[in-house]
């Protein structure tokens, strides 16, 4: 009892808020580098015209070619309405963009209709619905030009590393671990591990980032300020498992709850320290280093990329928005992306030959398999392997 009478004294407001962070790419200027101003102005002009009943309040941001809308709301997650809004806003945004000529005009709105939520139409959804504190801070992040798995290690810094994060050794809150859920995109599937019991366990699943993606991590109910609550979700989106071929990188966005009992904001952000590499760059490909960036440096240029992540600061209060803060564009983050230069000058030498180049069973969903297809004809038996197999085929088997 003690426990929850010390929870109700750092949340202001037992009711409900959603956060929901939907993005999407609907058209470029003039690859695949930026978006164009007149776009994003339609897709914040309608949803100004149309949320006010719906909507408490909404930020518009972007990253590379992808537009990103976060919304705060009392819907709770996967609100047809809210999700209206923002399938309808990117069309808007979309006819606009094909007025223009742009590339790649909707290219994320894989299908014709709205059908009730937008999950497995195109876009990326990252949604969470908290219980506020008194001062609700969070952090919106923003990657372009890489895949959902990208996220695993900068989560896992945040929520489980004591040299990322050294509140998980001295704040009393934090002592005890979290709780993450971990999908299975492959199959379909989920799991929920806690640490710091199953951290080997976590790590043995996420290292295979493009199988095992983490969704969301969560206060244990033992957490004094903050018991059982989502403090991280990510958009787990795979548009190649949707359209069932290569449409542009999935481009993922996260939602991080930060400070009293979470993560500081710096604790955070030092998960983006290094530029680790993730899977994606051009033609969605090729692996490369993420590079911290302010939203002014978010283009895609060197070989499409580097893939690049931007990071928003907000505080919430009463449904309102302050902020953001745009957290990475600062000179401490340099030297992060000074070393991001210097890898992808490295890696740049390979061409097309892996490690730089994904492995196959990653570029299934790419254009690669067209122009293996068109040689599978001309292949030969290898003499050596053919004597072998004939001669394990009349092998006495008596």
């Amino acid at each position: 009892m003690i426990k929850v009478i010390k929870a109700e004294t750092y949340i202001c407001n037992m009711a409900k808020v959603t956060i929901s962070h939907i993005k999407a790419d609907i058209g470029s200027l003039p690859g695949h580098t930026t978006v164009f101003e007149p776009v994003v102005d339609e897709v914040r002009k309608y949803i100004r015209e149309h949320s006010s009943s719906i909507l408490s309040d909404f930020y518009i941001s972007h990253i590379g070619d992808d537009i990103q809308i976060t919304m705060i709301h009392d819907g709770g997650i996967d609100n047809e309405e809210v999700h209206r809004i923002a399938w309808d806003a990117f069309k808007a945004g979309t006819a606009v963009a094909k007025s223009y000529g742009l590339y790649g005009a909707g290219q994320d709105l894989l299908k014709d209709a709205f059908s009730g939520n937008i999950k497995g139409m195109g876009p990326g959804v990252a949604e969470m619905e908290i219980t506020p504190r008194k001062s609700e801070p969070f952090l919106v992040y923003m990657m372009d030009k890489t895949e959902p798995g990208s996220f695993n290690y900068p989560i896992f810094k945040m929520f489980a590393d004591p040299y990322n994060t050294p509140g998980l050794v001295i704040d009393p809150n934090m002592h005890e671990g979290f709780t993450f859920e971990i999908w299975d995109i492959v199959a379909g599937k989920k799991i929920e591990l806690s640490t710091p019991e199953s951290i080997y366990d976590i790590l043995a699943m996420i290292g295979s980032k493009s199988k095992y993606v983490i969704k969301r991590v969560y206060t244990r109910d033992t957490h004094e300020k903050l018991p059982d609550e989502n403090v991280a979700v990510i958009t787990t989106d795979k548009l190649s498992f949707i359209a069932g071929e290569y449409v542009g990188k999935d481009d993922p966005a996260a939602i991080v709850r930060i400070q009293s009992g979470l993560p500081a904001s710096g604790e955070a952000m030092e998960a983006f320290s290094y530029p680790f590499l993730v899977s994606g760059w051009m033609r969605g490909s090729f692996n490369g280093p993420l590079m911290p960036v302010g939203m002014k440096d978010s283009k895609m240029t060197r070989f499409d990329g580097p893939p690049r992540v931007v990071c928003l600061g907000f505080v919430l209060k009463d449904g309102r928005l302050s902020g953001p803060v745009d957290m990475f564009d600062d000179p401490a983050f340099d030297g992060a992306r000074r070393k991001a230069g210097e890898i992808a000058d490295y890696v740049r030498r390979m061409g097309p030959f892996e490690p730089h180049r994904l492995p196959d069973e990653e570029m299934e969903y790419t254009t690669l398999p067209k122009i293996l297809d068109k040689l599978k004809d001309r292949f030969k038996e290898v003499d050596s392997v053919k004597k072998k197999k004939n001669l394990l085929s009349t092998k006495d088997t008596d």
